[in-house]
């Protein structure tokens, strides 16, 4: 089935765990004839949650993405592109993905617990992005339902500009509309009232709409000066709809369906995507326009290891079409791959397609050179193009793992290298200090969840333990060092001599090499060897064996010799001469500060609060949720850190969880440097 670029909706679902998500998607597609029967989450029969885990586990683990063909007459035919994502945030990094490829984010709210912390985050997310909001109130027709108390809530978390397109009549039975309607009742009182407010907040984006409402009302208005003035304010984030619903009982599904085909952007209406041509300052923002005869211009925002078809990569079109057999680069390469299949996704099921039009959602097989963020051109004119990195939370947690069977090693590295292409907060490390591997997620859970599926998946099992602290070194002060090496074995010798400086930077100014050597007294063609010395050192470590970061290094004398001056002897002498300035210049040992969120049950505050209180944590506020629960926020260092899941766990009934950002880096207690300093043994010993 062909369509243009302006029937196409792409929309993504998201919110807090619980939500009701997955149930949603499925009420979409069933009402938009994609299937037949919905699925349940029960029966572990959803479009979306076909992996083996997610059906054990009753909750969604990654992204999946079906399609809508839909249309009822007059109105054109629409194809909405949904994007079911995981509500837990152990699971951020697809969910977070998704919004590479979606105009429009529907961030999914509980009419029993109402708005939540992973509400909070995503409609940040969404907003930072440039993404058109919309919240979808689920479980209408629940006992526990306080639709009045949810919009009010709504309306005061995130601003009067939150708006119900249309409200819950009858118990939650069913949705009446207050966009198109200027009469009737609801659950929550006049429909008139807020018609009006709906209309008032449209109107006063655009002057020329404004001119015509004053002057002859709402009746003189256009419908398309309406959907045009109502397609601004979802741009601008001027007006961002709430709509209501059940998934379960089907109240609602066929007005929010109709609403995202009438309302909701299609890609040529959406905020242009930002792409940049070029790398660091010299990056000029470019656009690409929805034309589907310009260049191709295509992002690969999810990476799927399928074992029948390989790896597939699956991105969405922004200029150009992508055929079969179109002749496609990935990056900067230089040599092109020819898509021999073009699929379109259902779940786990891949539906062949012809073409791909601009703001489409289309997959491609077995081409090892895709990864995630990989941008795909049909020309060289178009090298050097990325889109703007999404904004995803560092992973914190690690685990140290090796093969549980002598044999399994390259198994388990090729395993952990495809686990790592498909979820862009699961970082596979080699630390070259104790010659573990080292895995780091988000949590424990998302750790061991990718375990489970190193053993279902691929057949690799691993122990497990954990791995050091990702500890840095630094200096608190100035200091000037030097040293001379000088060796004399027969023949030519080596000779070179360097005086530097080092001081602090600003923590997270990483490192910098400057050069004040003046009247030649260390030749030029010696200056990288110098700087090679103290690269050394800065990653091995001065008195803990841990990187050296935030540091300014000047070189400003030295000497040398015109027959025995060689590399490999200022190497020797720029890393001696670092050493020697490290040892005067108060070194400290830094260790990584994360922000910590714990949610539970709020009769558990004072365990959990003096718990934290006993790891050096630092309780930055709590809030309160519906449903008793609570939300502490606090900083902590990360080597305090170790157990407490299953310290939380035995606290909170298992009814806790929490989740960890990066924060920064700073001086650990003297008493845990002294410890940390006397345990280091240093690999070997200089000459």
């Amino acid at each position: 089935m062909s369509y243009s670029t302006e029937q196409i909706r792409n929309v993504a679902l998201a919110g807090h765990p619980g939500a009701g998500k997955t149930t949603l998607f499925e009420a979409l597609l069933h009402a938009g004839g994609a299937v037949q029967t919905a699925g349940t989450i029960e029966r572990g029969s959803t479009v979306s949650d076909f992996d083996p885990i997610e059906k054990q586990r009753g909750h969604s683990l990654d992204c999946a993405i079906a399609s809508i063909d839909h249309g009822t007459a007059p109105n054109p035919l629409v194809h909405l592109n949904l994007i079911d994502t995981p509500g837990y945030p152990d699971f951020r990094g697809p969910t977070l993905s998704a919004l590479a490829a979606v105009e429009t984010l529907a961030v999914v709210v509980d009419a029993d617990t109402g708005v939540q912390y992973g509400t909070r985050r995503m409609m940040d997310h969404a907003k930072a992005r440039g993404l058109c909001r919309a919240i979808v109130v689920n479980k209408i027709d629940h006992d526990g339902a306080d639709v009045a108390r949810v919009l009010n809530d709504i309306r005061e978390t995130f601003g009067a500009e939150c708006l119900p397109l249309n409200l819950p009549a009858d118990g939650g039975k069913r949705v009446v509309d207050c966009f198109g309607n200027a009469g009737g009742d609801s659950d929550l009182g006049s429909v008139g009232e807020w018609h009006q407010k709906i209309i008032d907040q449209v109107v006063e984006i655009n002057e020329t709409v404004m001119e015509h409402y004053l002057d002859l009302g709402e009746g003189g208005l256009s419908g398309q000066e309406l959907h045009d003035a109502f397609e601004q304010c979802l741009r601008e984030g001027h007006l961002v709809p709430v709509l209501f619903c059940s998934a379960r009982s089907g109240a609602g599904i066929a007005e929010l369906l109709d609403t995202a085909e009438r309302l909701f952007p299609h890609p040529g209406e959406a905020n242009p995507p930002p792409f940049a041509k070029g790398v660091g300052e010299d990056a000029q923002p470019i656009a690409a326009t929805p034309d589907p005869k310009a260049h191709v211009i295509a992002d690969v925002f999810k990476i799927v290891n399928d074992p029948f078809v390989g790896k597939l990569g699956v991105f969405r079109v922004y200029q150009g079409t992508v055929r079969k057999d179109t002749q496609l680069f990935v990056d900067d390469g230089k040599k092109p791959f020819k898509v021999g299949h073009l699929f379109k996704l259902k779940g786990k099921d891949h539906v062949e397609i012809e073409q791909a039009v601009p703001g489409d959602i289309a997959a491609v097989a077995k081409v090892d050179e895709l990864h995630f963020d990989a941008v795909l051109h049909d020309s060289h004119d178009e090298d050097h193009i990325h889109l703007a990195p999404l904004n995803f939370p560092r992973p914190m947690f690690g685990l140290a793992v090796e093969a549980a069977s002598k044999g399994q090693e390259q198994k388990l590295s090729n395993a952990l290298h495809k686990l790592a292409e498909e979820d862009p907060c699961f970082h596979v490390e080699h630390e070259t200090e104790t010659n573990e591997t080292v895995i780091r997620g988000l949590s424990d859970l998302h750790l061991r969840i990718n375990l489970d599926r190193l053993k279902d998946k691929y057949g690799v099992e691993v122990q497990s333990r954990p791995p050091r602290i990702a500890y840095r070194e630094t200096v608190a002060g100035k200091a000037d060092g030097h040293h001379r090496h000088k060796k004399q074995t027969g023949g030519a010798g080596q000779f070179g001599e360097v005086f530097l400086r080092i001081e602090p930077l600003p923590r997270g100014g990483g490192f910098e090499f400057v050069d004040e050597v003046k009247g030649g007294t260390i030749p030029g063609q010696f200056l990288p060897a110098v700087e090679k010395g103290v690269r050394q050192v800065l990653h091995d470590g001065a008195v803990a064996g841990y990187p050296i970061q935030d540091v300014r290094v000047v070189v400003y004398d030295g000497k040398y010799h015109s027959v025995d001056s060689k590399e490999v002897a200022f190497v020797a002498a720029g890393k001696k001469a670092f050493l020697d300035a490290i040892g005067k210049a108060r070194p400290q040992v830094l260790e990584p500060i994360v922000d910590l969120e714990v949610n539970a049950p709020e009769q558990h505050m004072g365990d959990i609060s003096g718990g934290l209180a006993s790891k050096r944590a630092r309780i930055n506020g709590t809030d309160s949720l519906r449903g008793g629960e609570i939300v502490v926020r606090a900083q902590v260092p990360l080597s305090e850190l170790e157990g407490y899941a299953a310290e939380l766990k035995s606290v909170t009934a298992g009814r806790g969880h929490y989740s960890l950002d990066f924060s920064h880096y700073e001086p650990v207690p003297g008493t845990v440097q002294q410890k940390l300093v006397e345990a280091y043994k240093p690999r070997h010993e200089e000459d």
